[in-house]
């Protein structure tokens, strides 16, 4: 059952990359590896400009495909999965970066392929 559409991942897309950058901050992130405080922000801040960039209808400058969005959204989940492990983070820091590779890696999952989607 593939859901997200293109609409609903373009509104995800903002906020996400926002908490990424602000949320290792507030969580006070870096106790077990201070990479686990800097590596998200700046994800977030790519994620950011991914979406400022992508063809979607929040895009400002449309000129990257969907297509190659989602594709980075992917190799974000997936490094977001083996950070912990490659780099020794634990606790907070390790679930931090398992949950947020989690959510990414679901959202891809349910998403739905351009074929079946609507004008969005």
């Amino acid at each position: 059952m593939r859901f997200v559409t293109k609409t609903i991942h373009a509104r995800l897309d903002y906020p996400v990359a926002l908490a990424l950058i602000a949320l290792p901050f507030l969580l006070g992130l870096g106790t077990s590896n201070p990479l686990a405080l800097a590596i998200s922000p700046v994800v977030g801040v790519a994620a950011f400009l991914l979406t400022v960039f992508t063809d979607h209808h929040l895009g400002l400058i449309r000129v990257l495909p969907y297509k190659l969005h989602l594709a980075v959204d992917l190799a974000v989940g997936v490094l977001f999965l083996i950070l912990p492990v490659a780099l020794g983070f634990s606790g907070l820091d390790a679930a931090y970066y398992w949950l947020n590779g989690a959510a990414v890696m679901a959202v891809i999952g349910l998403s739905k392929p351009e074929s079946e989607m609507v004008s969005a």
